[in-house]
């Protein structure tokens, strides 16, 4: 995973820890959560406007 073995993650998630505190994880996590979402839609909606795009000029060829 990204050249990224176990103890780089451990190490990176405890300065994580230390900085923010164990307090505000889950609204980190959260916000993580939700822009994974956001843009996971962000593209399929892109990719679904493409192939729209796509079909009309097929369809433009064609007539």
């Amino acid at each position: 995973m990204f050249g990224i073995g176990m103890p780089e993650l451990i190490i990176i998630l405890v300065i994580i820890l230390i900085i923010f505190g164990a307090g505000k994880l889950p609204e980190i996590g959260g916000g993580m959560g939700k822009a994974i979402k956001n843009f996971k839609t962000a593209t399929t909606e892109a990719e679904r406007k493409e192939k729209e795009a796509e079909k009309i000029e097929e369809e433009k060829k064609e007539a």
